[in-house]
C-alpha cells in the first residue's frame, strides 16, 4: 500500500475509534442496553435551516422558525421509517438560552441516520387553550409514546418565559394534534408546580414500541434535579406518586462526584425489559463536586433500572455515563459545556437507535445491535 494511503487510513481509524472511545470504555452490566456507537462519519443528523419560513398563527407574520437551533428530539417508527420531532428555535427574542420561541419540526429517515426535514413545523404555540402557557417561549423537549391502536401521546415542556410544566397532546398522524394542557392538571396541589422532562414507560411488542400497562396503569417518570413517578389510566391525566408526607416520591437525586452531581433528568421514554424498567437519563456535572474527568456543566447520559412490579423501586444505577460529549458538534453551540441529551429510543432494522440533542444546537444519533 502506498505511504499516503497508509497515512490516510491510520488517520481515519484514529478518528473513528476516538469518536467511539467514550462508549467502548464504559463497563456494561447485564441489565444495561448497549453498547452504543456513533456512525462512522458521525455528524449532526438534523441542523438548522435558516431559509425555512412559517406563518405564525399568533403574530400572522412569517418567521424563520428553525433559524438558530434544532435539538432535543423525540422519535417513533412509522410506516417503515424513523420519524423525529425535534425542538427548533427561531431567531426572535434575545440571544440567550430559552429566550427564543420553540416549535417542533419533523424529519423522516429510511435508515435512521440520514433525515429529510419538513419545511414547516408540526406542533407550535397557537391561538388555542394553551396559548397562555406556551407563548412566547414555545413548546420544547418532546417525548413520544405510541399506543397499541396507533395513537401517539406527546409529552413536552410548555414555556411562556414565566413558568413551565409538562403538556400532553395526542395525534393519529403526527401532524394534527389535540392539546390537553398540563399533565398534572390546572387545579389542586400541583397546579403551580414547575416540572418538565417526562417519559412514558414503553415495551417492545412484535418488534414495535408501545405504551406499557403495569398493574392496569400507565407509568411516567418525570422531572429534573429530582426524578419522580406518576400513573394514569388514560395517558392524558396523570397523578404523581407520593411519599408518606404527601410530596412527590423521590426516585433519583444528585450524586456527589458523579456525572449527575448537578442534576439527573429523565431522558428517553423508559423501556420495560425482562430485567425491569430501564431509564436512559441525562445527568449534568457539577462545577464544584462533580466528576473530575468531565467539564463542569457537561450533560452526559446514564442508565438506571427500576422494578417492573414496583416501578418506584430503584434496582441499579450506573456510575459512569455511556455517552458523553466528544465530537465537535456535541460541544460547540449555544451550550458550550457540551450535551449528549437523549430524549428518544426506537427499535428499527433490528437495532436500537437513540437520538439526542447536541449542545442545544443539533441532533445526533447512536445505535446498538443489542
Amino acid at each position: 500500500m502506498p505511504e499516503y494511503r497508509r497515512t490516510a487510513l491510520a488517520a481515519f481509524l484514529f478518528m473513528f475509534y476516538s469518536a467511539n472511545l467514550a462508549l467502548a470504555q464504559t463497563p456494561k452490566e447485564q441489565w444495561m442496553l448497549g453498547p452504543f456507537e456513533r456512525p462512522a462519519d458521525s455528524h449532526p443528523i438534523i441542523k438548522p435551516q435558516p431559509e425555512a419560513t412559517f406563518t405564525d398563527p399568533i403574530t400572522q407574520k412569517p418567521v424563520h422558525w428553525e433559524a438558530l437551533h434544532t435539538f432535543n428530539p423525540a422519535a417513533v417508527v412509522r410506516n417503515g421509517k424513523v420519524i423525529v420531532l425535534y425542538r427548533a428555535e427561531d431567531n426572535s427574542g434575545t440571544m440567550a438560552i430559552g429566550e427564543h420561541t420553540s416549535r417542533l419540526g419533523m424529519a423522516e429517515s429510511d435508515d435512521g441516520i440520514h433525515f429529510k426535514q419538513m419545511s414547516e413545523p408540526v406542533f407550535y404555540p397557537a391561538n388555542d387553550g394553551q396559548k397562555s402557557r406556551e407563548w412566547p417561549g414555545g413548546v420544547e423537549d418532546p417525548r413520544i409514546a405510541e399506543t397499541e391502536d396507533g395513537m401517539y401521546v406527546l409529552t413536552y415542556t410548555q414555556w411562556n418565559r414565566q413558568t413551565y410544566s409538562v403538556g400532553v397532546a395526542t395525534s393519529r398522524d403526527l401532524t394534527h394534534w389535540t392539546k390537553y394542557g398540563p399533565a398534572f392538571g390546572t387545579s389542586g396541589k400541583y397546579a403551580s408546580l414547575k416540572y418538565k422532562s417526562a417519559g412514558i414507560v414503553t415495551q417492545l411488542k412484535d418488534g414495535h414500541l408501545v405504551a406499557a400497562r403495569i398493574h392496569g396503569k400507565y407509568w411516567m417518570y418525570w422531572g429534573e434535579v429530582k426524578v419522580g413517578l406518576a400513573s394514569s389510566t388514560d395517558l392524558i391525566h396523570w397523578t404523581p406518586v407520593e411519599d408518606k408526607s404527601g410530596t412527590p416520591l423521590l426516585l433519583l437525586a444528585t450524586r456527589s462526584g458523579k456525572f449527575d452531581s448537578a442534576l439527573p433528568e429523565v431522558g428517553a421514554p423508559p423501556l420495560l425489559t425482562k430485567d425491569g424498567i430501564l431509564l436512559l437519563y441525562n445527568g449534568k456535572n457539577s462545577d464544584t463536586d462533580g466528576d473530575k474527568s468531565l467539564q463542569a456543566g457537561t450533560y452526559s447520559t446514564g442508565q438506571a433500572l427500576f422494578s417492573a412490579d414496583h416501578p418506584e423501586k430503584l434496582l441499579h444505577r450506573n456510575d459512569t455515563p455511556f455517552l458523553t460529549p466528544k465530537m465537535p458538534f456535541e460541544r460547540s453551540g449555544q451550550y458550550a459545556a457540551g450535551t449528549t441529551f437523549i430524549e428518544s429510543l426506537v427499535y428499527f432494522h433490528q437495532k436500537w437507535f437513540a437520538y439526542y440533542g447536541c449542545a442545544d444546537s443539533f441532533v445526533g444519533v447512536v445505535f446498538s445491535g443489542q
